[in-house]
């Protein structure tokens, strides 16, 4: 029996979610916990991998089980045993050919920066910080580059193991509620920071550093180190992964405050 989960996860604690020995992982919390209400060993397939201190409200996941449970057990038994941080939404059977990365037809991150003065404290580690003001209408301007399909080496990390850098940005929109900016980005897929490395080049912009033209030069560029910084993981949210029908699963972007 195959079964797809919701979950959410405050990233800020965790080595991100891929299984890692002797460290603290969103993958490793919920197989041990969900083996445990299964009475076996689980393994989890995810829609997206997750780096360190990046939070979801929308990821799905996949597992097999022998296990004969109610479908509530999959929420309630699992939320018993994991940290405050970690919560299965939903749960539900699915065909043995659905998974969960590769049924997918999209996903949809959030960044939220917390564009202000002075640091903040009680969302310390769920937003990322900019101190100085931000120039919205140019960063829209830029982000106007990069919608369509591209070549997105300039935003992949060195790390990347993608067999290609073409991925298909389908929607890039960028909106201050003050004292927040939230970018939010659908796309096919994603590259290995790609989320990161688009806001850091748009803040650059933003910042006045640079004009919205330079952002398409540096995706022409197909060039890692024309684009800006790495843009801090505190601010990203994996909101929604969408499938094609009868695979429709629920959308948490309702829980990050906007």
């Amino acid at each position: 029996m195959r079964i797809a989960l919701v979950i959410e996860y405050n990233g800020h604690n965790f080595f991100g979610w891929q299984m890692q020995e002797n460290l603290l992982t969103i993958q490793g919390s919920l197989e041990t916990a969900l083996s445990q209400i299964a009475d076996e060993p689980i393994k989890l397939f995810c829609a997206g991998r997750t780096d360190a201190g990046v939070h979801a409200t929308g990821q799905v996941v996949h597992f097999d089980t022998h296990a004969v449970r109610q479908m509530r057990a999959w929420t309630f038994g699992p939320n018993a045993l994991l940290p405050a941080s970690i919560a299965v939404c939903w749960a539900q059977i699915v065909p043995d050919n659905f998974h969960a990365r590769y049924t997918a037809l999209s996903r949809r991150y959030r960044y939220i920066i917390y564009n202000y003065p002075a640091r903040p404290a009680i969302l310390a580690g769920r937003v990322a910080w900019y101190y100085d003001v931000l120039n919205i209408a140019t960063m829209q301007q830029a982000a106007h580059y990069l919608i369509g399909e591209h070549d997105f080496s300039a935003f992949r990390s060195a790390q990347c193991e993608s067999k290609t850098s073409m991925r298909n940005v389908q929607s890039l929109s960028i909106v201050r509620c003050d004292p927040y900016i939230i970018f939010e980005v659908t796309a096919n897929a994603f590259l290995h920071h790609m989320v990161r490395n688009v806001v850091g080049t748009l803040l650059e912009v933003g910042a006045g550093f640079k004009e919205p033209e330079w952002v398409q030069a540096v995706l022409q560029s197909k060039d890692r180190r024309m684009a800006g910084a790495t843009a801090e993981a505190a601010g990203l949210y994996l909101t929604e992964v969408t499938y094609p029908l009868p695979y429709i699963f629920p959308i948490r972007n309702n829980m990050l405050f906007f």
